[in-house]
């Protein structure tokens, strides 16, 4: 018994990194939570070709858009874990188990977490009429009249809408928020003026800021972009709990083996430092942000933890 358990050990312990040797030995499918063309779509496009190089195998893009990235996700919790299909997601992934009823997989018992690919810090920005220019000005003209400011977003649960939660939340303010179908319509009006103000990515505020057509008052993430310069961090301006950021994220099927999450996770972190790649995260207003495994693991349960807080205490539902 004691040799057939001594063999045992010693055949899982040589048989995890032969699994990293041998992987990949078929092509390997990206599952993208969102339609081709956003930010989450042309970064995994952008890592397909590094990728396909560095592993000997094709990697092949699917689209799976809808109801907040669940669709994709539900598809990838319930394939093989054979280190051919992973997850794309977004910063959703963190918060969905608290914002659908009835999700048929549990984000956090059957994906496993590879890697945080890239930070998309967001500004808040106002229609230029908003007689505000910084945090602290919206934030007292907002104590000043209660309910007379609206923010909008994509969606009920959508990162630009919890953003504005965490906003009132934090500051005690009732700034109203206002639903749309999609970022581009919530902007339109923003710039036309039938809502004061939105959490918005840095890539679409930039050319809006630069035309005039908006103002920006502040950044959600902790560092500056040459996108906007000389706009602050709300953390700068005195307001360290209002952060938020949009992120891309790499995730597997719970049972993947991990001496397979360990290589994926190898090559991607090399492909994210590469000049091509930086340039191409800079183009779209990101940052790259590489983790190990058990640092992106840590990473959601923080987030889940935060956000889930939030939208409990507002009882917020997206579906």
């Amino acid at each position: 018994m004691r040799l057939a358990l001594a063999c045992a050990a010693a055949a899982a312990w040589v048989f995890a990194p032969a699994q990293a040797q041998t992987w990949p030995d078929k092509p390997i499918k990206l599952i993208i939570s969102f339609a081709p063309g956003g930010v989450h779509d042309t970064l995994a496009r952008v890592l397909q070709p590094k990728l396909t190089e560095a592993l000997g195998q094709p990697i092949v893009i699917e689209n799976r858009p809808g109801a907040g990235g669940n669709i994709a996700a539900e598809a990838v919790a319930k394939s093989a874990p054979d280190g051919t299909t992973f997850l794309v997601a977004s910063e959703a992934i963190a918060t969905n188990e608290y914002l659908y009823r009835g999700l048929t997989y549990d984000p956090y018992k059957d994906l496993a977490p590879v890697t945080k690919l890239a930070d998309y810090p967001m500004a808040v920005i106002a229609n230029p009429s908003v007689p505000a220019n910084d945090m602290k000005e919206l934030i007292a003209l907002a104590k000043a009249k209660p309910g007379s400011l609206s923010y909008g977003s994509a969606g009920v649960g959508a990162s630009g809408h919890l953003a504005g939660e965490l906003l009132n939340s934090a500051e005690g303010i009732d700034i109203v928020h206002v639903p749309y179908k999609g970022g581009a319509p919530a902007l339109a009006d923003l710039v036309a003026g039938r809502i004061q103000v939105m959490f918005l990515s840095i890539s679409l505020s930039a050319p809006q800021a630069k035309q005039g057509r908006i103002k920006v008052l502040a950044l959600t993430g902790t560092s500056h972009s040459d996108k906007l310069p000389g706009v602050t961090t709300t953390a700068e301006q005195g307001f360290p709990d209002v952060q938020a950021l949009l992120f891309s994220s790499l995730l597997a099927p719970a049972a993947t083996p991990p001496a397979v999450i360990r290589r994926m996770n190898s090559e991607v972190v090399k492909a994210l430092k590469t000049p091509e790649v930086a340039k191409r995260l800079e183009d779209l207003g990101a940052v790259p942000a590489p983790t190990s495994p058990e640092q992106f693991a840590a990473i959601l349960k923080r987030d889940g933890e935060l956000w889930g807080k939030l939208i409990r205490e507002k009882n917020i539902r997206a579906d």
